[in-house]
């Protein structure tokens, strides 16, 4: 199979490109400056491509004619998405390029799978947002581009997955393991809120069910993180990352309010349902407890080594 991946530099873009080889699928990734990508991967082809260029987009896809094409770009600065200035950029991304590349899915019969997020719900109450929910209502910028452009997919094509994550960590780019990684090292204690419940995802057990997702006809709408019953705070994250690390770093558990540093409105029940994968026949992702031990074994040998 023939697949195309948008983002290929990326946290989950990168991991997905490398399970697709390890498969032996044809795999074309693309990114800004494709050029500029570490790690290319033997086996994978890499071109650039801006998704906010119309024209270019489905030149694009209609000369490498993909089987499939997995949607991993995106803006996900969340934060920075409230910023005036940049919300035009923030739309341009994460609603016209879905939109374009969604068309070229079309052009050329590729199936495609768009890559949402547990933030285009209100984050109220306490019970597992179902993945055939339809009850959104996005509290940020950011939530509300990605809800448009999972309508731009759906209304576009009928061979489509769309996947919502949530708390995705890999061993390529920023993440929240890294950041708590680096501000807890040598400190007393850091700050964390306490009343944001859900659960990590680690890109490369998500990269593994994407790949199963599109080796299928299975089409609709998907929740996936890592374990399949378990909610937890970013707190209780935090904890879990220091005692795995051997940190003696106490955790602060806060409020949103009390912590207060947020632009973006944050959902407070995260909590993604999962059972839909398991009833189409997909292998959930494993517990996140095992995948943050897999992370960090990989993770602190690579910075060990790199720090010689």
């Amino acid at each position: 199979m023939k697949v195309f991946v948008t983002g290929a530099a990326g946290q989950l873009g990168h991991d997905v490109m490398e399970e697709l080889v390890s498969r032996g699928h044809q795999a074309v990734g693309s990114d800004l400056d494709a050029a500029a990508i570490q790690d290319r991967l033997d086996g994978a082809s890499y071109r650039s491509l801006d998704i906010t260029d119309e024209e270019k987009v489905m030149a694009l896809i209609k000369e490498i004619q993909p089987d499939a094409v997995i949607h991993c770009a995106a803006w996900t600065a969340v934060d920075a998405a409230e910023d005036e200035e940049n919300q035009d950029k923030v739309r341009r991304i994460n609603v016209d390029g879905t939109a374009y590349v969604a068309a070229a899915c079309k052009a050329v019969d590729a199936k495609m799978l768009y890559l949402s997020t547990d933030y285009v719900f209100n984050g109220e109450g306490s019970l597992p947002w179902q993945a055939d929910c339809r009850d959104f209502a996005p509290l940020n910028v950011y939530g509300r581009s990605k809800l448009e452009g999972e309508v731009r997919v759906t209304s576009a094509l009928s061979r489509y997955f769309i996947v919502r994550i949530a708390w995705v960590f890999g061993k390529n780019g920023a993440n929240f393991v890294k950041t708590m990684l680096r501000v807890g090292k040598g400190r007393d204690f850091v700050t964390v809120v306490d009343d944001q419940i859900g659960t990590p995802t680690y890109t490369p057990d998500l990269s593994r069910l994407l790949v199963d997702m599109i080796e299928t006809d299975r089409y609709g709408f998907y929740h996936a993180t890592n374990s399949e019953d378990t909610y937890i705070s970013w707190a209780d994250f935090t904890e879990e990352i220091y005692r795995q690390a051997a940190y003696s770093t106490r955790v602060k558990k806060v409020s949103t309010e009390e912590y207060g540093l947020s632009k973006a409105r944050r959902p407070r029940n995260s909590r993604l349902d999962k059972s839909k994968l398991a009833d189409k026949g997909f292998a959930p992702l494993p517990d996140w407890k095992d995948a943050l031990a897999r992370f960090l074994t990989d993770y602190l040998q690579d910075k060990h080594e790199s720090e010689g």
